[in-house]
């Protein structure tokens, strides 16, 4: 019952950052944890980073201390900021909830 959309992807170069929003409508997400993935080219899907409903975060190993999770309650919405992008941080973006519900994902290309 809830619909999830990324946005925020984009071209940028090596070193940037970028600030991809995960927004959900039909029901509130405030009680539930939020998932994001992402998958390179040739790659499988892999997990990137969950905040709780507390506030608790988790990040993946390979680009931890460049991520920041957040989540605004009030606009239904959960955030993945990245920092310092590098070209292996190129794929397609999705969050998702622990009930199997994903967004369509959106597509972050870092190159020079």
């Amino acid at each position: 019952q809830v619909q999830l959309v990324e946005s925020g992807g984009g071209l940028v170069q090596p070193g940037g950052s970028l600030s991809l929003s995960c927004a959900a409508s039909g029901s509130a997400i405030r009680s539930v944890a939020v998932n994001w993935y992402r998958q390179a080219p040739g790659k499988s899907r892999e997990w990137v980073a969950t905040i709780h409903n507390d506030g608790r975060s988790f990040y993946a190993d390979a680009a931890r201390g460049r991520l920041t999770i957040s989540r605004d309650n009030a606009k239904n919405t959960v955030y993945l900021r990245i920092g310092s992008l590098k070209p292996e941080d190129t794929g397609v973006y999705y969050c998702n909830l622990p009930t199997g519900t994903w967004g369509q994902g959106t597509q972050v290309t870092v190159s020079s």
